[in-house]
């Protein structure tokens, strides 16, 4: 039997809803495939915040980095700010463990329906490759006459050498490894930011030339934004900075059904450090309590860690159940028209496992 400790952080809203589900899953795929968890909660938030002051305790990474990997809910809570939520938990986290790969896989599957016309099951299956600790997150800046009427603020995006060709080069063996199209595609503006992406596009054009077996293309952002929406079928994996890899993966998730069935991975590919796997939705506060949050992207999530876990038929059979019960169309939770529960899809996705 092979054993792993995870870090689970519900967080807040949604999170705290659609994390025992995913945890309900990796049980049930542990019986079939001789795998035993320890899951360790930790209480880190907006709740947490609201009775310490900081989101997560000062040791939060000297106690994450026990384990194998972290389940992440979601964080955020209303009168939170958005600069603290970010700041407080998921950039440490993302930095401090040097995930620098921000996975967000996005598939049309059988039995959703895309907001777009004549796009059938399989047909948009696509994968963006998001920077993830450096860029226009960076947060370097500052304030100047705070809070007077002639304020300035500040702020500098970071982009490296070592940071763009490490995450670019992730993307290309990303497209070698995936039954797609073998191409790889790079988003950038430096038309307007004459350098910190003109930068990225030298970096991609040198990485692309040790990958003569996979295609290429680079657009302009408001180009690609337009090409999600006009020609998805033609993406294979995206690979983009810190800003347009997040704009555009929710772009992606919209297109391929909801986003409530997105999920993610922050690799640290190294293996130094632990990564972190997350649906992208957020905390959701319009729903939440009402039972009806899809539990879909938090179980992708898990089922994205089993892989990188090395328990690769496990996350397969997760994947195949959660296939099984989009495709039936019966269990759907109103993001995807339906009026099932948080609670029906799990119990359905554990009986198709």
């Amino acid at each position: 039997m092979r054993n792993f400790s995870i870090a689970v952080i519900p967080g807040d809203g949604i999170g705290q809803e659609v994390i025992p589900p995913a945890l309900d899953v990796l049980r049930a795929a542990g019986a079939r495939f001789d795998l035993h968890f320890d899951f360790a909660p930790f209480d880190w938030g907006a709740e947490y915040y609201f009775q310490h002051g900081a989101m997560m305790p000062p040791n939060a990474l000297e106690q994450l980095a026990a384990h194998d990997a972290i389940l992440l809910g979601a964080v955020g809570h209303v009168d939170v700010p958005d600069n603290i939520t970010l700041n407080g938990l998921l950039l440490p986290i993302r930095r401090g463990f040097d995930q620098y790969a921000n996975v967000r896989p996005a598939v049309l599957w059988e039995g959703v329906d895309s907001p777009l016309r004549d796009q059938t099951a399989g047909a948009i299956d696509m994968v963006v490759v998001r920077e993830n600790t450096e860029g226009e997150y960076a947060q370097i800046g500052g304030f100047l006459y705070h809070h007077q009427p002639e304020e300035v603020a500040v702020q500098t995006s970071v982009f490296t050498r070592r940071g763009c060709e490490r995450v670019i080069r992730h993307a290309f063996e990303l497209a070698r490894k995936r039954n797609g199209k073998k191409r790889v595609a790079s988003i950038t503006k430096s038309n307007a930011q004459g350098y910190s992406m003109v930068l990225w596009d030298r970096a991609f054009q040198q990485v692309a030339s040790e990958y003569p077996d996979i295609a290429t293309e680079s657009l302009l952002v408001d180009a690609a934004a337009m090409n999600f929406v006009r020609r998805p079928q033609t993406f294979d994996v995206v690979v983009a900075s810190n800003l347009f890899g997040d704009i555009l993966s929710d772009l992606s998730a919209m297109v391929t059904g909801s986003i409530g069935l997105a999920a993610s991975a922050n690799l640290d590919p190294s293996r130094r450090f632990p990564s972190m796997f997350e649906p992208v939705h957020g905390t959701a506060p319009d729903i939440v309590g009402k039972g009806i949050a899809n539990p879909m992207a938090a179980i992708f999530s898990a089922s994205m860690m089993l892989d990188h876990l090395g328990a690769t038929a496990a996350a397969a059979a997760v994947l195949d159940a959660v296939g099984k019960v989009l495709g039936g169309r019966r269990e759907r939770t109103p993001d995807l028209g339906g009026l099932a529960t948080t609670a029906s899809v799990t119990q359905a996705v554990l009986a198709a496992l």
